[in-house]
């Protein structure tokens, strides 16, 4: 992206605001519909300035521009900023760090500031009236400064929906909304409006394409009682799935019909999850409805996956793990023989293996491949513009994921290049230590997530070293990649959703990152599910069973600084990687899988 174009994008923000007296503007990384990643035509933040990360706020004034975005991102942001005339502004635990801190302490009385409110939850939004309040600012909600700017902005996309395969989900959709009916009943709760798009996407059992490496579609759902209503440009539905829709009583309007439909509702409670809806619907509402602010129930359903979905998971795990061993074969024979290659080649073949697999759809997110100081960016991506080759020594972190019909999957491997340092090798092994201790946890059901983050992290406070993002995140059942509620994080706040139930997917990915040298990061999905003989007086315990199949590079490891039950620990789970491949591979590649899978 040419930074002479954001600079451009910057003066011309700032002319509008002038001219429709405007003191501060502020962008969310959001859609209508609270999303993480999002269709191109909502990507405001990254137009407008360059920074190309998953998340980040702006906040700009006549005199000020800043990008706000957590560890993860600081030295990407710091780069794509430069010469933009806009700061990186570093957020952290500290709320003295945030936008709304930024805000209360640089604003003069009376300030104008404008925000799309299709663009900021409910939770958001309370915050910043807050604020105003206290600070005697004035909001202004109804101007769209981006959309007086922007020329040629994207549509929003079209991609048509399909029902999942029979056989695939536990439950069929009507089933999934008897179960959110009767959470309405014992909350006595009139109707519940959604907006986030995996919920919709699982209870109805449908994917689309409409926002990329996830399989969803741009709609809102209105489920009370008597009807079921589903918004979504109706062109994106073919005959056979709207007379399935139909069948089950689903009545279809048009994706903008939302607020109409909202404001004439008679409906005396409303159920609307807050971080997930934006102000600009919740202000739909009639002043008659009083609104219920909750978690959506099946955002909680949804996280404990039945037996037979988990099922189908490890079915989608099996052929990720083939396709990895194909991909690992291949890079270990073109780096013997001296082939050139790149980290967008890593990208490229990558994908290319999983994409021979029977019910590949796509990647579940952009490919992460960095080569030593591109690997301590955890959110790096190579660009045709910018990347690196693979020669010489170092580590090459690749962190990759795929969505299959049966689940998704996204996995972190550390390759060794040529020869490692000792100072490599014995991070490498401390982070492999992090991994096997969250590994082999057994923990009291219903116990917080967030409590898990210390455990894992452990081996690396021991020598003073941390990293800046969470040790696990929920994932979908052919859904989203990225999945709540629960996140293993100390960062993270607990809350009463916060709580390890069976069933519950999660990534175990600790790291560690030096900066402008290498990053680490070893990752396997794991599942809540109830510990054998564990019914006890103390109550019920979990424990986590390692769904990933792909062996974790030996060549890295410092053996000495392994015990002998953390030995055992990656010597079975090799043992169960190379039963449950061995049948489907043969050749040089079985053989590459026997020898990355020996006893240590």
């Amino acid at each position: 992206m040419n930074k002479h174009d954001i600079s451009k994008r910057l003066t011309l923000l700032r002319e509008q605001m002038s001219l429709l007296q405007i003191d501060v503007f502020i962008a969310m990384s959001a859609d209508p519909h609270m999303s993480e990643y999002l269709p191109d035509f909502w990507k405001i933040r990254e137009w407008l300035t360059g920074f190309t990360g998953s998340v980040g706020t702006v906040v700009v004034t006549q005199h000020f521009a800043g990008l706000w975005v957590d560890g993860r991102y600081w030295v990407q942001a710091e780069h794509q900023l430069q010469n933009t005339g806009f700061t990186l502004q570093k957020l952290t635990n500290d709320e003295s760090t945030n936008h709304w801190s930024w805000l209360a302490e640089h604003l003069n009385e009376n300030a104008q500031i404008s925000v799309n409110t299709q663009t900021i939850s409910v939770q958001q939004f309370a915050i910043l009236k807050h604020i105003a309040q206290q600070k005697n600012f004035q909001i202004i909600e109804d101007i769209d400064l981006i959309a007086k700017i922007w020329n040629n902005r994207p549509a929003l996309p079209q991609h048509p929906i399909y029902a999942m395969k029979d056989g695939i989900n536990a439950l069929s959709r009507l089933e999934k909304i008897e179960k959110i009916r009767e959470h309405l009943i014992e909350r006595q709760i009139n109707g519940h409006f959604i907006s986030a798009l995996d919920d919709i996407a699982w209870i109805l059992n449908c994917r689309g394409a409409d926002v990329e490496y996830n399989p969803i579609f741009l709609s809102h759902l209105y489920i009370n009682q008597q009807q079921i209503v589903l918004f979504i440009d109706s062109s994106k539905i073919d005959t056979t799935l709207k007379t399935q829709l139909e069948a089950d009583q689903i009545q279809i309007l048009e994706y903008h019909q939302t607020q109409e439909f909202l404001s004439q509702l008679r409906d005396k409670q409303i159920l609307i999850d807050p971080a997930k809806i934006s102000y600009f619907h919740q202000q739909a509402f009639s002043a008659e409805t009083k609104v219920i602010e909750d978690i959506n129930p099946s955002t909680l359903f949804k996280a404990q996956k039945h037996t037979s979905e988990i099922e189908h998971i490890k079915t989608a795990m099996q052929k990720d793990g083939i396709a990895l061993c194909h991909f690992f074969h291949w890079l270990e024979s073109a780096l013997k023989n001296n082939e050139s290659i790149n980290e967008l080649t890593i990208d490229e073949k990558i994908t290319a293996f999983r994409a021979q697999q029977e019910g590949f759809i796509g990647l579940s997110f952009s490919t992460i491949a960095g080569f030593n100081e591109n690997g301590a960016l955890p959110h790096y991506r190579a660009t045709p513009e910018s990347y690196s080759e693979i020669h010489g020594n170092g580590l090459l972190l690749i962190d990759s994921g795929s969505q299959y019909e049966e689940g998704t999957t996204d996995i972190t491997r550390v390759v060794p290049i040529g020869i490692l340092s000792a100072e490599q090798k014995r991070d490498y092994t401390l982070v492999l230590k992090c991994h096997i201790a969250l590994a082999q946890m057994v923990f009291p059901k219903g116990l917080a997530a967030p409590l898990l983050d210390s455990i894992a992290r452990q081996h690396l406070w021991k020598y003073q070293l941390d990293y800046r993002h969470g040790t696990g995140h929920g994932v979908g059942f052919a859904l989203n990649v990225h999945e709540g509620p629960q996140v293993l994080s100390y960062y993270a706040p607990i809350h009463a959703y916060s709580k390890l139930r069976e069933g519950m997917i999660t990534s175990n990915e600790p790291g560690l990152y030096h900066e402008g040298k290498y990053g680490i990061r070893i990752e396997n999905l794991v599942v809540n599910r109830l510990k054998e003989n564990s019914q006890t007086i103390y109550g019920d315990f979990l424990e986590f069973e390692t769904l990933t199949l792909c062996p974790i590079h030996l060549d890295c490891i410092e053996r000495s600084l392994l015990t002998e039950n953390e030995r055992e620990w990656l010597n079975q789970y090799h043992e169960n990687v190379q039963a449950k491949l061995s049948p489907f591979l043969q050749g040089e590649v079985l053989a590459w899988l026997n020898h990355n899978t020996r006893a240590i």
